[in-house]
């Protein structure tokens, strides 16, 4: 039996204990409530690795046998265990995250190889893994702070998809990265509070429902906005399921979504493609951080 320990950043820090990749026990979170959207941010990056570092030594603690792998997911792009860039969160930024958890566990007694991937593309792995499909290209939307794009199996690459442009307007200037023209920019959460400086986010849909032209125009340019980045990656890599989740998935309006899409997608080899939207749900990432640590473990 492989045992790893699965750990996720998003809004908040989750970690939980896999047995064979099916989750055991009960995942520690921090915080432990209900996290605001900004909660991590302002936490030092070497205070939040010792946050991680003792809810996984905890979880540790709950085996007689030694912990085969650790998995870690988190925003931005990651490649051999850097944290190249984060634009949500900012202190990440550069850091050598693998070699300094690694670090912080060796003093703790725990000396399991840590792997370190995309939240993304650790909930792709997930849904991947829960729905025994680990032999298809599975693709994830995750609509939050930010937006992710997340896709199994994994193959080399930046896959930014929430920095993707969508728009030439130059006024479109809301991405937490500082590009113009990104998906981000129009649905992030961050983005979006700053766009509606006199609402929040869940107002504008709020009022949308109800009518208000300002707010309706601005739901359409959202699903128009998600509408052209999935048309582009099934130009670039095929039709298949397309997956959407996250803490605001409940924005998400299907069939307007499914409306644009058909108007963006025409080439008949091109029109099998699936939407399917997902509630929010931790134990996926934290499975598919488990299956980034378990591939990583065994090349």
């Amino acid at each position: 039996m492989t045992i790893t320990i699965g750990a996720v950043f998003t809004e908040h820090i989750v970690a939980g204990k896999l047995h064979d990749l099916r989750l055991e026990g009960k995942p520690v979170r921090y915080p432990k409530g209900p996290a605001a959207v900004d909660a991590l941010t302002a936490i030092p990056s070497g205070e939040l690795v010792e946050i991680l570092a003792s809810h996984i030594a905890e979880l540790a603690a709950q085996e007689s046998a030694p912990i085969d792998a650790i998995g870690v997911a988190v925003p931005g792009i990651v490649r051999h265990g850097v944290v190249e860039d984060s634009p949500n969160l900012h202190q990440l930024k550069g850091m050598h995250l693998a070699d300094e958890l690694a670090r912080v566990l060796a003093g703790k007694g725990i000396t399991a190889p840590v792997h370190v991937g995309n939240d993304a593309d650790a909930i792709a792995a997930g849904v991947a893994a829960t729905r025994g499909h680990l032999e298809r290209l599975t693709r994830v939307w995750t609509i939050g702070k930010g937006i992710g794009y997340g896709r199994w199996p994994y193959v080399e690459g930046v896959w930014e998809g929430g920095h993707i442009t969508v728009t030439l307007d130059p006024k479109e200037r809301y991405c937490g990265c500082g590009g113009v023209g990104h998906l981000e920019g129009i649905m992030g959460y961050r983005a979006m509070r700053l766009r509606f400086l006199d609402m929040e986010p869940e107002e504008v849909f709020d009022l949308a429902r109800k009518g208000d032209v300002r707010c309706r125009e601005f739901v359409d340019l959202w699903h128009r906005a998600l509408a052209a980045a999935t048309a582009s990656f099934i130009h670039l890599a095929g039709p298949g399921r397309f997956y959407f989740t996250g803490r605001n998935v409940g924005f998400l309006e299907l069939p307007l979504l499914r409306s644009h899409l058909e108007a963006m997608v025409r080439m008949s080899p091109l029109l099998s493609y699936s939407l399917e939207v997902l509630p929010q749900d931790d134990e996926i990432a934290l499975i598919g951080a488990g299956v980034g640590a378990h591939r990583a473990l065994a090349q």
